[in-house]
């Protein structure tokens, strides 16, 4: 399927019945049925603008980009877009998401490692601008974000908001429904544990982490493994403890698994364990390299904080941050989609790769027309040859790292009164 029908299709499935019931919050049962100023497709096509300013410029920035135009449109008001989307659930946007990779999926933007899907895991830490507030179900400051992406396709397969007390491996766990057996999941040495591995194998998700930790810390057998001086071994991991295996749903027996050692550009000897025991089908060598694809989302929660204001919110309550973040996490796919079709139809240079900068500043004035109306082969045309041709040098290979800085004390964050406006 091309890109116009793409958004053509993702149009339709925003206008439909079906979506207008999933979208429905439980507290509202007769909502979005009535033609207002702001039915619900045009909510959710503000909303996936990605909002970084005050909510009424927002707005009529919108509805001037609907009409083409330059000057502002004032159609609806600050106080009706928070009575709408009062009403919309905290599922809505999100199978949105879901949808669009499902077809994103399907047409072939997201590619394969050797058959099969990459999918990093990762969470980041966030501090919403948040003034005091008295507001039902006000949320906190301070959250976690947690995502699975999709490193070849540049997008996040699913994303959520969990509370400071919960740990990566938990919310991971809560996410495995999103994986299959075709694809093969990346993380870091703040996932490895016993019962994690039971689970993914009980429920044939391929993965890969890195494993070793300084000192006595970590598994027996990794350090052993460091200490034999091999380079690739298939070892067992003892079983989970019976309250683990319980609580999260997992045998209680050994695991096989296999390590593999890898020497990083630094001299850094980093070990990866995984269940791909085919050495034939996958040899050490190519771990290094798999591995560093799980940085990709790093960049993307960099991307998404930096570029569309992550930390910013157009509400004080946890169903508007839910709305907002998730929103954005559909944005950001939306961008990414762009950049694709744009690097397939006009492929730069092998030192060139696409500004993703540049293509939130193009699509966000043409957004509203390609997710609410039909006719978007035109805009799409000139929007892929004017997203080409902003790129920057880039060199293949070359990899730039930099010690991570110890932060000491509360996370800086701008207040609400010092958005952008």
């Amino acid at each position: 399927m091309s890109l116009p029908s793409l958004f053509a299709a993702f149009s339709a499935h925003m206008h439909s019945a079906q979506f207008r019931d999933l979208a429905r919050h439980a507290d509202a049962g007769n909502a979005f049925v009535r033609r207002r100023k702001l039915p619900l497709p045009t909510l959710i096509a503000v909303m996936l603008t990605g909002m970084r300013k005050c909510i009424q410029t927002e707005l009529d920035e919108f509805f001037a980009h609907l009409q083409q135009q330059a000057q502002l449109a004032r159609h609806v008001s600050e106080q009706a877009f928070s009575k709408a989307r009062s009403k919309l659930s905290a599922t809505a946007i999100p199978s949105l998401n879901d949808w669009l990779i499902a077809r994103a999926d399907a047409d072939g933007y997201v590619p394969r490692w050797h058959q099969l899907r990459l999918v990093a895991a990762d969470a980041s830490t966030l501090r919403f601008g948040w003034r005091d507030s008295h507001v039902p179900r006000a949320a906190s400051a301070d959250q976690i974000a947690f995502g699975l992406y999709l490193p070849g396709a540049e997008m996040m397969l699913a994303a959520s908001l969990h509370s400071v007390q919960e740990n990566e491996r938990q919310m991971l766990f809560q996410h495995l429904d999103s994986l299959n057996s075709d694809d093969l999941l990346l993380m870091d040495r703040g996932y490895p544990c016993r019962w994690l591995v039971a689970a993914l194998n009980a429920r044939n998700i391929k993965f890969c982490m890195r494993v070793e930790k300084s000192g006595n810390a970590g598994f027996a057998c990794v350090r052993d493994f460091l200490l034999s001086g091999q380079h690739d071994q298939i070892v067992t991991l003892a079983a989970p403890d019976r309250r683990d295996a319980a609580d999260f749903e997992c045998p209680a027996e050994p695991q096989r698994v296999r390590l593999v050692r890898h020497v990083a550009s630094t001299g850094k000897v980093r070990v990866l364990m995984t269940n791909l025991f085919d050495s034939d089908a996958f040899p050490a060598d190519v771990f290094g390299d798999l591995y560093h694809q799980r940085w990709r989302i790093e960049e993307a929660f960099k991307r998404l904080k930096h570029r569309l204001n992550l930390e910013h919110v157009s509400g004080l309550s946890q169903l508007a941050a839910m709305q907002d973040f998730a929103a954005k996490i559909l944005c950001d796919n939306l961008q990414a989609l762009l950049t694709q079709a744009a690097s397939r139809k006009s492929p730069p240079s092998p030192t060139r790769k696409i500004n993703r900068a540049a293509v939130h500043s193009i699509l966000k004035p043409l957004l509203p027309s390609l997710l609410l109306c039909e006719v978007v082969a035109m805009l799409l045309h000139d929007a892929l040859d004017l997203i080409a041709r902003r790129t920057y040098s880039h060199q293949p290979g070359v990899m730039k790292t930099k010690q991570r800085k110890n932060r000491n004390g509360p996370k800086p964050h701008k207040s609400m009164a010092n958005k952008p406006c």
